[in-house]
């Protein structure tokens, strides 16, 4: 793949333009070049002619097929483009256009047919940059597998495909949508575009229909030379293996652990032994690993816990196949979204378990896409990831719950199929743990954070010190969305700002009502800003006052995302995104399906005081309220579940609760005076009246 970047109404867009691309070098070694009213090319950024222009767009290649410079102009049309399309040699035929290689086409397809009307015919992974005139248009592939990040101030526009290429304030480009920018006016808007759907249940042999969507996917992405897969001896690259080689393809497997006992490496062992597939593997002593970790984070630009786990040993098989002189890997990313892989789908309705799916892909470029590109394009590796081919994402949303987890087995599709393609029973059906703790790199994680007598999250931080990303935290007041705010701030990501709806509708379906007004304390308690919106809570209207308040958010502080204390409310977690997808915010919901007695188990031992502010349930009263809730008060929650089917977070509605005191808190919270409403013997309401920080 290659590297893109532009600068529009800039003084210094050739500096800024020709550092980025140095710092981007990784992604595109086969030259590079810009366009500035003119097409310039060089062997390098350093050896490009100086341009005084203001408005420049950059391109660096990592050329796969044909060697095509870029810049590519087509008439009054300029295109810089980070892509694999994997159909462009049919797309050519189909529109009878001659192209050299699918950036070649894209441009001329674009310019035949318009950017609304190209995107949808193109199968495979891309990010790009069409001038058109004096209008920018920047998009990228649907599900987002290649990375696009933007920066506006005032009439300016910058983008690139890293973070760090732009620095300050830049955010990533929503896949769903396609920005437009006009150079003469310095306006920016967004086109929305149609995602997936998983309302038609595919119907007939299931199985066959997903054997061939996925061969067929396999056999696109597969280029003519030899390649990596990214091995780990689970499902996904398991059957990736499996296919590839009953194809006749030339490939190696790569792996990396942390000691040859690791779950990942033996099982790797084992598949490539039992199946005949070339294996090469790589240990990290402790050493080595924190030699890595101080390339690995800054280059992922997190210091998430989960990511740099994951980060690790893709970093290190992705350093051996590049030793090995390939230019592209394989791997298995996206199967666990798609077929239900993850623990805690089986804590849901299985009905629902395509909307979870499906919000999971909503989210995983922002989880997955972006660290997994930027790593393997480290290693000048072109990332090809076969579960997150649009027609397999198609086809899995709408295969039915059922063969997704079926007795308690994840993923059993996809274990069917492996059967069926001739893996033995035993290897499909091994059940493997996420890749941070099958290579051991967690565990050594936690060693070295102990060593110096902090939390993983806090020892990571001295290897990137900016936050993650900007939130606005939606907050209640209760426990749920205090919690979820702490474990974001953990994680090194910023709460910028707190965000309270006040509804005058006491049944909202969307907001918490009970001492709305104390949110202000906990602002103040928190130190973070907070905007308030008023609504009338009447059902979808609310939306609307959610979608000003983020509005003003992103406006004043800067932010990219949202996050949420949705425990296990789909009608609440579905409105969250789907306003947020307008926006193009990402959102986080951290707790989303954690068992509900963990959970207060958990918030009492990080230090969280909290006192029930309303009881609506069987077992429960007035005596209940105002005060605060301990861990003898969690066992009769937990008794109350076993006799009549309480939720024990209160999550059917049973209590609300208010935060007097957590982690996030300089100082604690006082009620001074307070009235209890009784309606009934199980339904009182607890409204303080006063209170202060102390």
């Amino acid at each position: 793949m290659c590297s893109i970047i532009g600068c529009f109404h800039n003084e210094h867009a050739f500096s800024q333009v020709q550092k980025g691309l140095a710092l981007m070098r990784q992604r595109g070694r086969d030259g590079c070049g810009y366009y500035d009213g003119n097409i310039q090319l060089a062997p390098s950024p350093e050896q490009l002619p100086p341009s005084k222009e203001k408005n420049i767009l950059g391109h660096g290649l990592h050329a796969i097929v044909n060697v095509v410079a870029q810049p590519l102009q087509e008439k009054n049309a300029v295109l810089v483009a980070n892509c694999e399309i994997y159909n462009w040699k049919e797309l050519a035929k189909e529109y009878t256009i001659k192209a050299k290689n699918d950036s070649d086409l894209l441009v001329k397809l674009i310019h035949q047919l318009g950017i609304v009307q190209t995107l949808p015919l193109l199968r495979g992974v891309y990010a790009f940059a069409y001038l058109d005139g004096d209008t920018l248009y920047l998009a990228r592939d649907i599900i987002g597998v290649k990375p696009l990040w933007y920066h506006i101030a005032g009439k300016k526009l910058s983008f690139a495909s890293e973070k760090k290429a732009l620095g300050g304030t830049s955010q990533e480009l929503n896949p769903r949508q396609i920005l437009k920018y006009s150079i003469k006016t310095g306006k920016t808007s967004f086109l929305k575009r149609n995602f997936f759907s998983t309302k038609k249940t595919l119907k007939g042999d299931v199985l066959l229909t997903l054997q061939k969507t996925l061969q067929e996917a396999v056999c696109l992405e597969a280029p003519d030379t030899k390649f990596g897969l990214l091995f780990s001896g689970g499902l996904d690259s398991l059957l990736l293996a499996k296919m590839l080689k009953d194809r006749g393809y030339i490939f190696t497997c790569y792996t990396a652990a942390s000691n040859e006992q690791s779950p990942d490496l033996l099982s790797a062992k084992d598949c490539a032994k039992q199946l005949g597939f070339p294996l090469r593997y790589t240990i990290l002593d402790q050493q080595q690993t924190v030699e890595h970790l101080k390339n690995i984070v800054p280059l992922i630009e997190d210091s998430n816990v989960i990511k740099v786990g994951v980060a690790l040993p893709l970093f290190a098989a992705a350093e051996l196949a590049k030793q090995d002189g390939n230019r592209v890997i394989f791997a298995g990313s996206g199967a666990d979204e798609l077929f239900g892989g993850y623990h805690r789908y089986k804590a849901i309705d299985l009905k629902k378990l395509n909307e979870d799916c499906y919000s999971d892909l909503l989210k995983i470029y922002e989880k997955n896409c972006y660290r997994d590109d930027v790593i393997t394009m480290n290693n000048t590796l072109e990332l090809r990831v076969p579960f997150l081919d649009k027609e397999v994402v198609a086809l899995a949303l709408r295969i039915a719950p059922e063969w997704k987890i079926k007795d308690g087995q994840e993923k059993y599709i996809l274990r069917q199929l492996a059967q069926k393609l001739g893996i033995p029973k035993t290897l499909a059906e091994r059940k493997k743990k996420a890749a941070q703790y099958g290579s051991g790199f967690d565990a050594v994680l936690e060693k070295l954070a102990k060593k110096e007598k902090k939390s993983k999250s806090k020892y990571l931080e001295q290897f990137y010190t900016p936050k993650n990303l900007r939130l606005a935290a939606l907050v209640s007041g209760g426990k749920d969305s205090l919690y979820a705010a702490y474990i974001m701030a953990q994680q090194n990501y910023e709460l910028s700002c707190l965000v309270r709806m006040e509804s005058s509708n006491p049944s909202s379906y969307m907001f918490h009502t009970p001492n709305i007004h104390l949110v202000e304390l906990q602002a103040q308690a928190m130190d973070v800003p907070l905007l308030t919106q008023k609504t009338s809570g009447e059902k979808e209207k609310e939306l609307k006052d959610l979608e000003a308040v983020l509005k003003k958010a992103q406006k004043k502080y800067h932010i990219e995302g949202v996050v949420s204390g949705a425990l296990y409310s789909q009608y609440q977690r579905e409105r969250i995104e789907k306003v947020a997808e307008k926006l193009g915010l990402k959102v986080f919901a951290p707790l989303w399906h954690k068992d509900q007695e963990q959970e207060l188990r958990e918030l009492l031992s990080l230090g969280f005081s909290f006192v029930l502010s309303s009881v609506a349930a069987e077992g429960l009263n007035k005596s209940w309220l105002g005060r605060v809730l301990t861990l003898q008060d969690v066992d009769k929650l937990v008794a109350l579940q076993k006799k009549v089917g309480l939720n024990v977070a209160g999550e059917g509605g049973e209590y609300e609760s208010f935060v007097l005191d957590c982690p996030l808190f300089h100082q604690k919270i006082k009620i001074l005076s307070s009235e209890i409403t009784v309606e009934s013997e199980n339904c009182a309401f607890l409204h303080v009246t006063k209170a202060k920080l102390e």
